[in-house]
């Protein structure tokens, strides 16, 4: 069992950055595989990046690569979104996600894939 804790959402006018954490508990966070999904108000919930035990392998969806990075620190059980170059439509509820054990990461682009989740940070960007 692990509990993932969400932090650094907020609002941020377009251009801006932001930088997501999530809080792991549980001692076998290094096992983990985890993600960061988005939910804007109406639409499903979608992949947004994720990233491999060792933080060498990480994946992205097309919307947000080059202006987003997922990054570790499994000494911290903690994982990152840095989002850089918002834009309005970046606009959503943020979640982490966590699966036990090893998967390739380009498979880790559906909710079902994961074990557990976090309750969610607002992340709104104003035009």
């Amino acid at each position: 069992q692990v509990q993932l804790v969400e932090s650094g959402g907020g609002l941020v006018q377009a251009g801006g950055s932001l930088r997501l954490s999530c809080a792991a508990s549980g001692r076998t966070f290094s096992s983990y595989t985890m993600g960061w999904f988005r939910q804007a108000a109406g639409k499903e919930r979608e992949f947004v990046a994720a990233i491999g035990w060792s933080a060498g392998t990480t994946y992205y969806a097309d919307s947000v690569k080059g202006r987003f990075t997922i990054s570790r620190d499994n000494a911290k059980n903690t994982v990152y979104l840095q989002m850089d170059s918002l834009k309005p439509e970046d606009t959503a509820v943020y979640y982490c996600a966590a699966k036990r054990g090893w998967a390739p990461v380009v498979v880790l682009t559906t909710t079902s894939r994961y074990d557990y989740w976090g309750q969610g940070t607002q992340v709104t960007v104003s035009s």
